[in-house]
């Protein structure tokens, strides 16, 4: 292939990775790399249509004034996510503002933005957001027919009551486990002779397919596992001189505290981590292992400020298969929960590739079809004319 050719592929893998990322970024309610506007709240900086490069929360850092910052609304746009600058900090969170507007969004009704609201910042480097313009438009021109197909796949395989969030990381799970294994296999697997030679016999999987296979099975179950019921769950709570029975109701000053239950309705054990993702909020016991099919319970308190009003705070669930040690789990999350996940999921290729090699060996799996049918007639002419071999 010509450099022309070989750019041209790129440019295309390229494009097509970006709408990809959009989209399935637009199902999991988290932006993957690539974000972008929907109006024109933070013109100059980022135009209608505009796409920006998106970092994830859990990558990003700490939030500073004045970095753009991707959060979960709860009032603005309908509750979807939303790009605005964060302009000055309180104890109750974030104040935050498009560049376009004229008040900040806490002036317009919109609660303080909590740790556990904002999914990802957007990349400024030295202070200038990097646009790439009109990116989001063709994306805006697909989305319902992105969500259309997405629900439809979602009803064919009895996930119709799954949430956007679960979808879209099972979409996830898929996309990285096939990246994964298709460099894995360009590496390790067969060369193309011997595929070639596999492929022209008849009714036979080569041994690579076959893993590959059971390969991402196990890992986009696994994957799905920890990450459908993880997220940040949000608890309302009222500072009031009337205190009454209502446990989310309580004086200035005063904690409130809830009785949280984590249900593992799988064939494994699980280790569940909580962290507080807003001011004035934890989880006790914040670190616990729940058995099969067996539940947990947490004490979660939130703590009232000494000025009455309605207050928001966030909890972060992570949850994780017990197929390490949860010493060794728990260690893994301090590093990071993506080093958590990726642990859990080489364990989980290990034990695949061991059950692959037990039951089926390193060799080609063949089967027999219709067409492979040997008559009974045969069958004894066969072992008539060995039998007479054997006899002279």
């Amino acid at each position: 292939m010509t450099a022309v050719g070989l750019a041209k592929r790129g440019l295309g893998l390229v494009l097509v990775l970006a709408v990809l990322l959009l989209v399935v970024g637009q199902l999991l309610g988290q932006p993957i790399l690539l974000g972008y506007v929907a109006t024109g709240s933070m013109e100059p900086t980022i135009d209608t249509g505009d796409g920006f490069v998106a970092i994830p929360s859990l990558v990003a850092g700490d939030v500073e004034e004045g970095d753009v910052v991707v959060y979960q609304a709860r009032t603005l746009h309908d509750g979807g996510l939303t790009t605005h600058r964060v302009v000055g900090e309180t104890e109750e969170g974030y104040v935050t503002k498009g560049d376009a507007n004229p008040f900040t969004d806490q002036d317009g009704g919109e609660p303080h933005v909590t740790e556990g609201q904002i999914v990802a910042e957007v990349w400024q480097p030295a202070g200038t957001v990097v646009t790439i313009p009109q990116l989001g438009t063709a994306v805006l021109a697909i989305q319902g027919v992105a969500a259309s197909a997405a629900g439809v796949v979602a009803s064919v395989f009895g996930l119709a009551t799954m949430s956007g969030n679960g979808l879209g990381a099972l979409m996830v799970a898929i996309g990285v486990a096939l990246l994964g294994f298709g460099t894995l296999f360009e590496r390790l697997g067969p060369s193309k002779r011997e595929t070639r030679r596999s492929r022209s016999r008849e009714n036979v999987i080569a041994f690579w397919t076959a893993l590959g296979l059971v390969l991402l099975v196990f890992v986009t179950f696994a994957t799905a596992a920890m990450v459908v019921p993880s997220g940040t769950t949000e608890y309302e709570l009222i500072s009031s001189e009337s205190p009454d029975d209502n446990p989310q109701i309580v004086a200035p000053g005063e904690t409130a505290t809830l009785t949280r239950t984590v249900d593992n309705s799988g064939y494994l054990p699980i280790v569940v981590v909580h962290e507080a993702e807003s001011r004035s909020i934890s989880a006790d016991p914040a670190r616990q292992t729940v058995g099969i099919r067996d539940s947990g319970e947490t004490t979660v308190s939130l703590s009232a400020p000494e000025e009455t009003g309605e207050y928001t705070r966030h909890l972060g669930e992570y949850r994780y298969l017990a197929v390490l040690p949860p010493s060794v789990l728990f260690w893994l999350h301090d590093l990071h929960p993506l080093v958590a996940i990726a642990s859990v999921n080489g364990v989980v290729v290990g034990l695949a590739v061991g059950i692959v090699l037990v039951i089926f060996g390193s060799n080609d799996i063949r089967f027999r079809s219709a067409g492979d049918h040997i008559p009974l007639s045969t069958r004894l002419h066969r072992k008539l004319r060995k039998w007479r071999r054997n006899r002279d």
